[in-house]
């Protein structure tokens, strides 16, 4: 059973929280919000996305990669993968 199903309730959850602080700064954009709680709330979402990554980048990498059954060819190209996904995620 794959990580994401297993963690699939936590994973909700940090989705949802992220989803809350969307809303939350959308909200307050649409008033007349501070500065100073907008950069916050920025802050606070990216901070609940680095956080939803790693956890589910943990789990793949555990799970996928420290798979013992994997051929030499088969984790090459996972580890491809993962490294496309990362430069993509950190531009």
């Amino acid at each position: 059973m794959s990580h994401t199903i297993i963690g699939k309730r936590k994973l909700l959850t940090r989705v949802r929280k992220i989803k809350g602080q969307t809303i939350a700064l959308e909200n307050s954009l649409e008033g007349e919000p501070d500065c100073m709680k907008v950069l916050q709330q920025i802050a606070a979402i990216k901070g609940g996305v680095n956080g939803l990554m790693k956890e589910v980048l943990e789990g793949h990498l555990r799970e996928h990669l420290g798979a013992e059954d994997m051929t030499q060819l088969q984790r090459t190209e996972e580890v491809e993968q993962v490294i496309l996904i990362l430069k993509s995620y950190l531009k």
